[in-house]
């Protein structure tokens, strides 16, 4: 932590630029990302601002740059909305508390990530779960911007409001008894006193409060993936569609892609931005079209009663849960960032300080009211292609931020949605991973299968369980993969028909010579669970004979299932008569066979060889003495098992 406050000024006009470059380019989709959370696109701003700046100064990858992403606010909308649900909150304020407390937490664990050294582990996640896991976002953020795209707004269809009057009277209802339970007014339900004082403050809700919690159902019955496309025919059915919001989404998405095509030295999302929020005001009357709408001028505000949610028993696991798929996400999501910056960069990221660095970011990030976030890949690469080299730039990218927060907010509130909507589109469609796609005939099954299946998963169950499914099979996969490859190297057939095994370069004529007095078994790969069925098998279908050579020269690894399924192969073969021989075996395995007392406790050191060479050696002077048989004998004098050492390991 000695170097994390040295900051290098010796590529500042290049840090510069590449930091402005990346503002520039974060500045619409932040507000687009805040926009598709009900805390609104001012929270965007705010995340960008505290994530750019504090990841970047604390953050172990020199070029990042850093603040809501697409993953992160797929999560931070379904965490917002399942607060609002769990608390019965009457709006998102009601329930903020709950909210800024999980994306703290969320950054207290991902700094705890990088605390603890987990950072290293982002290399093991298969290519086919990060595929599945990006291109499934990118799914949902399409799907999700459909009807913001169309200008269709739930609240004002009246047939699915009215469809949830009675679903509304309901939660009303269920709102006064929990507040009165929350009072101690609440005694029993066999108390009239207390039925006569519900029933009056349930009479006291007036029609239009009833028809206003009947529209935030239905917005919620219309919202995520399941409730898009449950209802997408709706906006065609009831007149629904706003058509100059969807000519506004339409041109913003040919802008952004055209004007690549001219120049890539101005953001297309940036210019798309500003050129049809300026059309939206000058020519189109206000209230044709929905907008952003008044947002908050100057500073944001600091929260920190957020914190009395930690003392909340009821609500802790929750708040964890969420906070945990946010911390695991943003890391995730912050070290594949990384991984590319070095790429670019020709240099090395600290994977732990990085974490640390966002869990910062997003700790920081919760005090304004600013969604958590990651690091970006698109504005990391932007900034180590215009210039920046260190994490001044990082901090550039977000100091902008704040003077555009200072200067520009009053601006903001005239943004249309459909142009936010269109930024979104182009975003989600972006990260599909389309190399995947294309390649699905080509990869083995198992690993089409898990992505595709990760994917789905990813839109319509949830991204935890995405992810973690997915690593679970893909690991079952990679497991029968490597027990087939050590299965297929490891073949059992007699000496006299060793041509079906065939022989290594340093065995020479031996087998001629030993006949089937002696087997060598040739093992090939890791001996570990999923091949201690198939190593059994391989043990008692091996042939009449004196002693078993094992080499291990290419087994890189031996786990507790290996050694066990080897300590009954040993005692086996022992109880017939058969002595068992081993060449060739690494500093790992020789431990593991010590420590658990395989090795002296079944096979002597003398019957323990470095190399084939000095094995073979061994068998042409017992064969030429005629003590080929003296070495199984020995080896009949069994010790104890090796299992009653187990307790060393």
């Amino acid at each position: 932590m000695t170097d994390v406050f040295k900051l290098d000024f010796s590529n500042l006009r290049g840090d510069f630029f590449g930091g402005l470059t990346a503002g520039i380019v974060a500045l619409p989709l932040a507000l687009a990302f805040g926009a598709q959370t009900a805390l609104g696109p001012m929270a965007g701003l705010y995340g960008a601002i505290a994530i750019a700046i504090l990841a970047a100064l604390f953050g172990g990858t020199p070029t990042q740059v850093s603040g809501p992403t697409a993953p992160m606010t797929v999560v931070s909308s379904a965490i917002i909305a399942n607060a609002i649900v769990e608390t019965g909150a009457e709006s998102v304020t009601d329930a903020l508390p709950l909210i800024l407390a999980t994306f703290f937490l969320a950054g207290l664990i991902e700094m705890i990530f990088g605390i603890i050294k987990l950072g290293k582990y982002i290399k093991y996640i298969p290519y086919p779960v990060v595929s599945g896991f990006m291109s499934g976002i990118g799914v949902i953020i399409v799907i999700t911007q459909l009807f913001p795209l169309l200008g269709y707004n739930p609240t004002n269809d009246e047939a699915l409001v009215e469809s949830r009057m009675i679903h509304a009277e309901e939660q009303i209802l269920e709102g006064i008894i929990r507040e009165e339970e929350q009072n101690g007014t609440l005694k029993g339900v066999m108390d009239g006193e207390v039925i006569t004082a519900t029933q009056a403050a349930f009479k006291a809700i007036t029609p239009e409060q009833i028809r206003e919690e009947a529209r935030k159902q239905a917005k919620r019955e219309a919202s995520g993936t399941v409730g898009t496309l449950k209802n997408i025919l709706r906006p065609f059915q009831t007149n629904g569609i706003n058509w100059l919001n969807f000519l506004l989404a339409i041109g913003t998405i040919i802008v952004i892609y055209g004007f690549k095509r001219i120049t890539k030295a101005v953001p297309s999302s940036l210019v798309a931005l500003i050129l049809f929020t300026l059309i939206a005001f000058f020519f189109i009357p206000a209230g044709d079209i929905p907008v952003i709408g008044e947002v908050q001028k100057g500073l944001p505000p600091f929260y920190f009663d957020f914190f009395g949610q930690f003392a909340d028993t009821s609500t802790l696991m929750l708040i964890f849960k969420f906070a945990f798929t946010l911390a695991a996400l943003g890391a995730i999501d912050s070290l594949l960032t990384s991984v590319v910056a070095d790429n670019i960069t020709k240099t090395r990221h600290d994977p732990n300080q990085e974490l640390i660095g966002q869990g910062i970011g997003n700790m920081g990030a919760a005090f304004i009211a600013g969604l958590p976030g990651a690091g970006a890949t698109m504005r990391t690469v932007i900034n180590a292609q215009s210039g920046g080299k260190t994490k001044i730039s990082g901090i550039v990218a977000g100091v902008f931020l704040l003077a555009v927060l200072l200067g520009l907010s009053g601006i903001v509130q005239f943004i249309p949605n459909g142009v936010l909507a269109g930024i979104l589109i182009t975003v989600g469609i972006g990260i599909i991973d389309y190399k995947g796609f294309r390649h699905l005939n080509a990869v083995p099954r198992g690993d089409a299968a898990v992505m595709l299946l990760v994917l789905l998963l990813t839109v319509f169950v949830g991204l935890l369980e995405a992810v973690a499914i997915g690593m679970v099979l893909a690991a079952m996969l990679f497991m029968k993969k490597s027990a087939d490859t050590v299965e297929s190297g490891a073949s059992s057939q007699t000496l006299t028909d060793f041509s079906h095994e065939k022989p290594w370069a340093d065995e020479g004529d031996l087998i001629k010579r030993v006949g089937d007095q002696v087997y060598i078994k040739h093992l090939d790969g890791p001996l570990f669970f999923g091949f201690v069925s198939s190593f059994q098998g391989i043990i008692q279908r091996l042939p009449d004979l004196q002693v078993l050579v094992i080499r291990l020269g290419r087994v890189p690894y031996i786990d507790q299932s290996g050694l066990y399924a080897m300590e009954d192969a040993i005692l086996d073969l022992q109880s017939q008569g058969k002595a068992v021989v081993f060449t060739g075996m690494n500093p790992q395995i020789r431990s593991m066979m010590e420590r658990i007392n395989l090795i002296p406790g079944l096979v002597e050191e003398k019957y323990v060889f470095d190399t084939f060479k000095e094995c073979r050696s061994w068998l042409s002077d017992r064969l030429e003495r005629g003590e080929l048989r003296k070495v199984s004998d020995e080896q009949v004098q069994q010790p104890p098992r090796v299992g009653d050492n187990i307790d060393e390991m």
